[in-house]
Parts: structure tokens; sequence; C-alpha cells
């Protein structure tokens, strides 16, 4: 191949020897060789037949064939579109030159490159054409990586379309639209032809856009990066929708905000369950509040006549007791009976009705010491039954120290009435700390609960067997619940007939009295 010299003389040819002549030549050679090799891309010199005349070592390592095999061959057989590179390099001798021209070379163990050649012809002393010189960029990796965009982009925009739940707004820097997904034509109402363009902040109530939220919520998510809000939000027909939305700013290989991605979710279902839940608990919690007042009130009010009737029906007994008639005597034992049972109940009731109103404070309470508490209040039952009552080691809560053993007293208490005659009851405590709270477990060797009472054993003034089996007004273990539920916790029943109870129940480990806006009474 031959290209102009390095340097021009200010001889004639005549007048240069040959042997001069020759060495200049041979040094242009050189330096054109190594201008050639000094590339890292194809290069490639074409003659007018389309012959090449002379190539570099980056299009021997392209091709997979030597200078000499290359040297003569048509240019065009290296490629997968032949025609399209003769076309090519006839464009070069007509034109002079062509830029970017893209074609695949082939390898001759059959991969494929990407290319885009630039060319322009050369010219001899005279001033004639007599080649093309070419150069090929290899943009295979660009081409993957265009075509993994593409394909990358594809998908995203197919993911965004599929998403129906969730409004997804593309904004510009100023907060116009750029581009939405069907979902946000669902929720919003408008079609993208309808909206794009237009400014975000007709999603807003007026009294928002008066107040300047929108762009308060830019710039938020322009300095911090993210800004999210929940508040009502406006439809196209006018209507209002509770919205959780998420904006956050997009930016540029340099770190530059060039636009804004608005996330929104329709939560109006749940706005409206969650006041109608809260509605409810404000019901709910006053009405408790005065059940309690009313059932502290009434049974309050009820003590002195009951006395009353007590009083005189124990007088009636010890005066006149044998000498009326028998019935006369059944009916007195009757009413002492009568109004016995009748204070039982009242100050069962007031005890429940106090869990809630008349507990103390919590404070730090070990449990193995309210343990012990409940055993000593209970130590003539315990001693009459033989029963065994044990204990893993006990944590300490933040608890109402009487409540809590008032708790354990009154459920070794129903696990000593409720045994069986055969076996001295046995009763075992144990606590484990599971998801942020104490698992608490008191077993007995008891008579056992079918499944279908299980609930219904919880429930105040319920009772399974008649008062002539075992004693009691049957509000225990409503007591335990409300102690356990006043703590934070819940309380259940596993058992079958026959062997035994176990009675479970959570305290959080930092326990909240759950009535602790109640007023005392």
């Amino acid at each position: 191949m031959q290209l102009p010299e390095p340097s021009a003389s200010v001889k004639t040819k005549r007048d240069i020897p040959t042997s001069e002549r020759a060495e200049k030549l041979r040094l242009a050679d050189a330096y054109n060789r190594s201008l050639l090799e000094a590339s890292l891309d194809p290069l490639v010199a074409i003659g007018s037949d389309g012959k090449i005349t002379d190539v570099n070592a980056a299009t021997e390592a392209v091709t997979g064939c030597a200078r000499a095999t290359l040297i003569g061959t048509d240019f065009s057989d290296y490629f997968t579109e032949p025609e399209k590179a003769r076309a090519g390099y006839q464009q070069v001798f007509r034109e002079g030159f062509v830029r970017d021209y893209p074609l695949e070379l082939r390898h001759r163990d059959g991969r494929i490159a990407s290319v885009l050649y630039n060319a322009s012809v050369y010219r001899d002393e005279n001033g004639n054409v007599v080649g093309i010189f070419a150069a090929a960029r290899d943009i295979t990796q660009r081409k993957r990586a265009e075509e993994a965009l593409r394909q990358s982009e594809q998908r995203f925009g197919s993911m965004l379309e599929a998403v129906r739940d969730y409004a997804i707004i593309f904004l510009d820097l100023d907060g116009r639209i750029a581009g939405w997904n069907k979902g946000a034509e669902r929720i919003k109402g408008y079609r993208a032809e309808e909206i794009v363009g237009q400014h975000f902040s007709r999603f807003y109530p007026p009294a928002d856009i008066a107040a300047g939220k929108p762009e308060r919520e830019l710039q938020v998510a322009t300095s911090e990066g993210r800004f999210e809000d929940e508040d009502w939000r406006v439809r196209k027909d006018g209507s209002r929708f509770w919205a959780n939305v998420v904006v956050t700013a997009l930016r540029d290989d340099r770190g530059r905000v060039n636009g804004f991605v608005k996330i929104t979710r329709d939560l109006t279902a749940r706005k409206e369950a969650e006041d109608e839940i809260k509605r409810y608990a404000e019901d709910l919690k006053r009405s408790n509040q005065e059940l309690e007042h009313f059932a502290y009130v009434a049974s309050h009010d009820l003590q002195e006549p009951l006395r009353t009737v007590s009083s005189f029906a124990q007088l009636l007994a010890r005066r006149y007791q044998g000498k009326l008639d028998a019935d006369a005597d059944e009916f007195i034992t009757f009413i002492v009976e009568g109004a016995m049972r009748m204070q039982t109940l009242i100050n069962d009731l007031l005890a429940f009705s106090r869990i809630g109103t008349r507990g103390n404070p919590f404070a730090p309470v070990d449990c193995g010491k309210a343990f012990h508490a409940a055993m000593e209040n209970l130590e003539v039952a315990i001693a009459q039954s033989a029963a065994v009552i044990t204990t893993d080691p006990l944590p300490w809560l933040v608890a109402d120290y009487s409540q809590l053993t008032q708790l354990f007293q009154n459920l070794f208490s129903n696990a000593i009435k409720f045994r069986r005659p055969e076996e001295a009851p046995r009763i075992h405590v144990s606590a484990v700390r599971q998801d942020g709270a104490w698992l608490f477990s008191v077993r007995d060797n008891g008579i056992g609960i079918a499944q279908q009472y299980f609930d219904r054993i919880f429930i105040i003034f319920q009772r399974l067997h008649g008062r002539e089996e075992y004693s009691g007004t049957g509000i225990g273990l409503a007591i335990c619940k409300k102690i356990v539920e006043r703590h934070g916790g819940r309380m259940w029943v596993e058992s079958e007939p026959g062997t035994g109870s176990t009675f479970h129940f959570t305290i959080p480990i930092e326990s909240r009295d759950q009535d602790e806006s109640a007023s005392p009474h």
C-alpha cells in the first residue's frame, strides 16, 4: 500500500540518487506500517477493484485469517452481507468517503462482530484515486448493551402496564406529567392523552394547591431523595380518595435530578375500615367504662339492702328454728343461703369491675414472688388437698403485682377445686420468652375440659357444673382473662377430659395498662 511520504523534498526525483530514493521509500513503508499496526481497530487498504491490498494485525484477529491470505481477496467476502459491503466501498469511490457504515464481520470460526466502517479514498502523487483506506470500529459490545437496554425497557414498560393497583407517574423537573401506566388511568380517571403534559397538582384538593403542597413534595424529594405521604387526592370526576404517595427523585449519571417518579396507591377502603374500627373502639371503650361504672355502682348500692335481708334472715333462723313447722325451717334456710350466694356474687362482680378501674400502677414485678404469694393465700386448701405446686424460674415483668398474684391464685384454686378424686392435685408453672412476650403455662392433672367449652369457661358467671358438685360463682377464669387483657396479653386453654388442663397466657415484655385511660371509681 502506497501512502504519502512523511516529509516532502525540495528536490525533484531526477535530482535524487536511486539509492537515496529507495531508502526514503523503505522508511516511508516502515512509517506507514507502524501507523497501521498502532491501531487496535481493524484497518484495511482496498484497491479500485475491491481487492484487499493491505491489513493490520487487528484485521487478522477479527477475521481469523493471516495477512497473506487476506491480501488479494475481495473485501466484501468477509461480511455477513457481501452486497452491502460491496455497495459501501463503491460509494467511497463515488463520493470520496463514508462515515459509520454498519456491517457485520464474520470470523472464520463463525463468530460475528458488529462494526462501523469509516473509509476514504487515497491518491497517488498525481492526484489520481488509487484505492480506499478503511477503518472499522467494533461496536459488538455496544450493540449488545443497546439490545439489552431495549429489552429491559420493553420489559419495564410491560411491567408498568401490567400494574393496575398502583398509579406510576413520571414527572419532569417542573412537575409536568411525562408518562403514566394503566394503573394511573384506573385510579385517577384520566386517559394518557388527556393528562400528559399537565401539572400533577391537578390531583390535589384546592386547599393543598393553595398551600403549595405539590411543589413542597418535589422540593423534599429533590433534597432528600424521597417523599412519602398519606392524604386525600382528587380524581377526574371530582371524587376524593385516600392515597399513599411516594415521590422519588430520578438522577442522571452525574447525580443531577432530571425528573421524578410518583407512585400512588388508593387506600380508601383501608382508610374507611380503619375509621370504622376506630369509631367502634371508641364506642366500645366508652361502653365498657359505662358498664364498669354501672357494675360498681349497682353492686355497691345492692350491698346495704342485701345485708339487711341477710341479717334478718339469720335472725329468723336463730329465733324460730324448730319452733315453726318443717316447711318454715326449710324456707328460712333457703332465704339465708340465697342471701349468702347473692353476697358472694356481688363481691365477685365488684372484683371483676375493679380490675380495670382499681388496678395498681404497673411496676417491675418478680413473678416468682407473686407465685409464692398466691401459694401462701391458698395454704389451707393446698394442705387439705395435698396439692403439689411447682414452678420453673419465672421472669421479672412490668405488671400489677396484686393482680398477677390474683391470677396465679385463681388458676391454682381452680386446679385444686376441679381435681380427680383418686389423685392429689399436681400443678406446674412454666414461662418461656416468645415474640416479644412471656408465655406462661399453668398445667394441672385435673378432670379436664371438653373442647366445646373452651370459650365458655372465660365468660363471667358461666358454670359447667352444678353448685352441688363444685362451689363457686363461675367468675374466677373470667377475672383471670381480664387481668391478662389489662396487661396487653391473651389467654386460652388446652385440655382433654380426664387428662388435665393447661392454661396459657401471655404478657408482653413491655406491658402497658390497657385501661390506663379509664377513670377510677
